[in-house]
């Protein structure tokens, strides 16, 4: 028999957290020792707090299941879940440090290798469908204020009825999606039309949990932007339509003011968002896209 490391045995509810630790103690890596010994402590300490009975924790596993299973091409229920708790806000403010634009969460929507475009080209790659068109202009800056060119500014947003073109068969593949280059000046400029708040996904185990609470689905509208370049921090945000009713009262809790824009109608009679983005130094780094 090999050397088993004997992490001794449970006796009560007192000592299952020691033994679950102990069990744990010998993992090589350090980060994921440190990070699954809070967990456990956590957890532990969670149903010590709430005394589940046997029925809810299982309707508890059986909700985690049903959220894996519901995820698919159109959806990802598990970010979703992990929005709606108000945690992908929390890591991303979490990681914040200096005096950058402040970042929120990706979403459930994002996708890889979107169309790289041509400055000033429409993203609106099925005429606007009777949206109000937009014209998007804005720098992207360093922490000093100084442009940054030849930065990735990578855009996605919902349609004027509030779907991503992922959940609509009536919208071309990669509709109102679109990858930008920074000019010298650290410029980027796109057409679109105006976004719609949305609700988000509620047929699933997420909107189960929606209902429970007697919570709204609504996200006010909004346009998605990653920014990326070599030496400075991936930059994910999003900036909201100050005019939308649930602007504060966001079911992923996205909003802050800073990320309020301001949509407004020129003397050229279009409507404008312009938005200038601050970068932080650091490494380029782009996620895993939650859909394909």
């Amino acid at each position: 028999m090999p050397n088993i490391h004997r992490h001794g045995v449970v006796r009560d509810a007192d000592n299952v957290t020691d033994v679950v630790l102990n069990a744990m103690s010998r993992t090589p890596d350090a980060r994921l020792r440190e990070i699954m010994s809070s967990l456990v402590k956590h957890a532990h300490a969670f149903l010590r707090e709430v005394k589940p009975t046997e029925e809810e924790f299982e309707r508890g596993v059986d909700f985690l299941v049903r959220i894996g299973q519901a995820s698919g091409l159109e959806k990802n229920e598990g970010i979703l879940l992990s929005d709606l708790l108000g945690i992908s806000t929390l890591v991303v403010m979490l990681n914040k440090n200096g005096l950058g634009t402040d970042p929120a969460l990706l979403g459930p929507f994002w996708r890889g290798n979107s169309p790289v475009c041509a400055s000033g080209e429409d993203i609106a790659r099925d005429g606007g469908a009777g949206g109000e068109p937009l014209e998007v202009s804005g720098r992207v800056l360093d922490r000093d204020g100084k442009p940054v060119a030849g930065a990735l500014v990578d855009v996605w947003q919902a349609s004027p009825v509030g779907l991503y073109e992922n959940q609509d068969e009536k919208q071309p593949e990669h509709n109102l999606r679109g990858r930008f280059e920074t000019d010298a000046q650290g410029r980027f400029h796109f057409r679109t039309v105006r976004p719609a708040g949305y609700p988000v996904p509620t047929d699933g185990p997420c909107g189960e949990m929606l209902r429970a609470q007697q919570r709204h689905p609504y996200r006010p509208a909004h346009i998605h932007f990653m920014i990326s370049r070599e030496g400075y921090r991936t930059l994910v945000t999003q900036v909201f339509d100050n005019a939308d009713a649930a602007i504060e009262s966001d079911v992923v809790f996205g909003v802050t003011p800073a990320l309020s824009g301001n949509f407004e109608r020129r003397g050229d009679g279009k409507l404008h968002l312009d938005y200038d983005f601050v970068l932080q130094p650091g490494v380029r780094r782009i996620p895993t896209p939650p859909l394909p």
